[in-house]
Parts: structure tokens; sequence; C-alpha cells
């Protein structure tokens, strides 16, 4: 398969005009359910029967689930549905069996960014009437065509001669690294001898594979709430604690952290602030940020000193600090055996143009833990990047997928699927 076909285009269409941000996956599991209905498989796991709940992390609060959940419901999704996702406990696991052989899973992220699409007449999603109805979500890193892809290889997989089992993992919440734990820790892959994930994108144009995606970097990513003293600027400043001067302080000297010798690091103060009015000394201010490392060992060199950071800064102006790590997933690398035979696959898929054995990421997936965990059980696992033309970089306001690579995308995993059947590597 190389062509999109029509249903498929629709369905990530709609899925694009109802983004739903991580844990709140209501009517985008509701639809990919719709979906593996009208396939037909042998099993399928919904929310809780496919997490493990307490792995994870990010979750929101009641109300914020509650207003997505009402939302869904306004989308047309049911009571018996929403039912078996309460809690936020969303994503589904599909099950083919067919026979004797090998189990292979391909594992597809779902959720959306809570940001704004563009309205640019031009911006495709505009010009063809499938931009999101509502304004504080966006489908800016592809994953609506990503539930789509894994729809696709399910239905071209039922219709093949294939023989093992295949189970698809529409996993929520990757966007806060808070869905992969609970996949890894669910048990569904403790018997997968090979796993794909995948990604459209990444820097690379329509009709070009990467059979192995290297270079997927560890991250964890935290909020820090600083508290102090309010005090009126003018009368009295020196009765108030001033929690954005620690703020201030632990942003600049976060990024004065020394460099690992053995791995690269990354670190980012995303999202800062705090105070209430300029003669007000500020008692309360925050920092939302992340770090990174080349390897699992970087990462965490880079939590303990963030966390000295952070603590040191209030400390320094007599504030207090509570620091929560939000979310976090390891870095991994592909088998070099089943990213052959991901290599090989494309080279039987006429839309292919070129082939890349591997490429780096220099980002964070934490499709890192089901790939680990499947490694640790003596499986094999790879991340393959699907190439698409887009106007813009991801988690942008005009993000858009070309159509054209989701067919590309389905035909060269369902070809890798079947080859691994037939090898097992």
């Amino acid at each position: 398969m190389s062509d999109t076909p029509e249903h498929l285009s629709e369905l990530r269409r709609d899925l694009h005009r109802h983004p739903e941000p991580a844990w709140r996956e209501f009517y985008t599991t509701a639809r990919i359910l719709e979906e593996i209905e009208r396939i037909g498989v042998d099993d399928v796991f919904v929310g809780r029967d496919a997490l493990d709940l307490d792995a994870r992390t990010g979750v929101p609060d009641d109300d914020e689930l509650a207003h997505w959940r009402a939302r869904a419901r306004e989308a047309g999704v049911d009571d018996a549905t929403l039912e078996q996702l309460d809690g936020g406990a969303t994503g589904t696991i599909a099950v083919l069996e067919r026979g004797e052989g090998p189990t292979v899973a391909l594992r597809v992220d779902i959720d959306a960014l809570p940001r704004t699409e563009s309205t640019d007449p031009d911006h495709e999603p505009v010009a063809e009437g499938f931009r999101p109805d509502h304004d504080d979500a966006m489908h800016a890193c592809g994953h609506d065509a990503h539930a789509t892809i894994g729809v696709g290889v399910l239905e071209a997989i039922a219709d093949s001669d294939f023989e093992g089992t295949l189970k698809v993992i529409f996993q929520p919440a990757e966007e806060v690294i808070g869905g992969g734990r609970a996949i890894a820790e669910s048990g569904h892959l403790d018997d997968v001898e090979y796993l794909l994930a995948t990604h459209i994108g990444l820097g690379h144009p329509t009709g070009e594979i990467v059979a192995g995606v290297e270079d997927i970097l560890a991250v964890a990513n935290f909020d820090a709430e600083f508290a102090g003293e309010p005090a009126h600027a003018g009368g009295h400043p020196d009765r108030g604690r001033n929690a954005v001067q620690a703020m201030a302080t632990a942003v600049q000297n976060l990024y004065a952290i020394p460099r690992h010798g053995d791995s690269a690091t990354r670190i980012n103060a995303g999202d800062v602030g705090g105070g209430s009015a300029s003669n007000v000394i500020p008692e309360a201010a925050y920092i939302r940020g992340e770090v990174r490392g080349e390897t699992t060992e970087g990462k965490e060199f880079m939590r303990e000193h963030a966390t000295d950071v952070l603590e040191s800064a209030a400390s320094m102006h007599d504030c207090d600090v509570s620091i929560e790590w939000t979310g976090e997933a390891p870095s991994a690398d592909p088998d070099e055996s089943i990213r052959e035979i991901v290599f090989s696959a494309a080279g039987d898929i006429p839309a292919v143009k070129n082939r890349l054995q591997s490429d780096d990421l220099g980002g964070s997936e934490d499709a890192t833990y089901l790939m680990q965990r499947v490694q640790e059980k003596g499986g094999k696992a790879t991340f393959v990047g699907i190439g698409t033309d887009h106007p813009d970089g991801h988690h942008t306001a005009t993000f858009d997928v070309d159509e054209a690579s989701i067919g590309i995308g389905i035909g060269v995993l369902t070809r890798a699927i079947q080859e691994l059947t037939h090898q097992r590597p």
C-alpha cells in the first residue's frame, strides 16, 4: 500500500478536528474503537485494561477530565464507552491472533498538544474544513496520522496471510511523557518478540523512511513552585520574601549546570511566571522545565543538579520550593537485525523514494519505555521514521502532514511485520 485510502484520510481528518491532550483522549479512543470493531479483532483491551494505572504520570485533575469527557459526549461518544475510560484511562490495544508464529507489536501514540491551530486560510485544515472545533488543542505533532497508520496496519494485516499475533497499541499521553511507562508495565508487552514504534515527519520528506531512529534522548519533566511572602514593594519591601527573585536565580543557574563528560545533556525552563502586581513583592512563582540526556545516566546527572539548583535558589532568597517530577523516559537504541528488516521492507514499497538505515532524533519519546521492556524480555525493537512534507516544524501552529505519507507508512510497516514473521531475526 502507498496510496492512502479515502476512509483512512477521512479518519485522520476526523481525529484532527477533535484533538485531545494527554489522558483526555476520550473521543480519539472511542473513534479508534469504532474502527477496531469494523475491522474485527480477537481481543481488545480498553483504558484501565490496557494500562498500569499506577504508572501513569501527568494525569489532569477531576474537573479537567470532566470538561473533556463532556466535550466527547457532545461530539457523540456514548456513555458506555466513556465509562470504560473513566478517570482519564484512555487508549486501547487491539490483538489479532492468526495461528502459530511470533508476537509482533506496533505502537502508535494518539494525544494532541494544548495549543491553538492556525486560522490562516491557506493552512490546509482550514482550507479543507477540518481545523479543530475548539482553540485549546491541536494535533501539532502528527499523532492523528499515527493513530490512522495504526488502524491501517491493523486492517491490512487482518486481510493478509499473516501468521502469528499482532498487537497494535494506541498509546495515550506521549506529549507529557506520561503513557509509555503505563503501557510498558501493564504486562501486555511481556510476550512481544518484535516491537515497531513509529513517528511521522522528524525532518524527513514524504517518501523517505528511517528504519531505525537513534539518539532518542532520555528526558524528565519537572514543575517547581516557589513560595515566599507578600509585602508592599514601596512601604515595606523588607517584609517580603521574593519568590520571583528565587525563580529568576534558579533559571539562570539551571542553564549553568556543568556539561557531562560521557553524555550530551540538555535543559530548558520552558514556562516560567509569577507575581501579581508591580507594587507587590511576589509571593509565588513557578518553573515548568525539563532535563535530557543522551543516556539515562546523563539525564539523571541533570536531574540531580537541577534539583540542587532549584533548592539552593529558593534558600538563597529565603523562599520555599516544591519540586514535582511529572514524567520521564529512558534512552533506547534500535536493534540492528529488526532495523534491517524494516529497511528491506521499505524497498518493496514503490512510493518510497529514499531509505535510511538510521538517523538521529535529537529529541525524546516515551516509546523508549516500550522498547526497553521488550528488549529486557529478550525481544527486539526499533523506532521507524515515516517522512512527511509539512509546512512548519513540529509543535507549531501551522504543522500539518502530507496524507500520502500515511499510506506509505502503512505499506512499509505492514510489509515489515510480515517479513518479521517469515524471517524471525
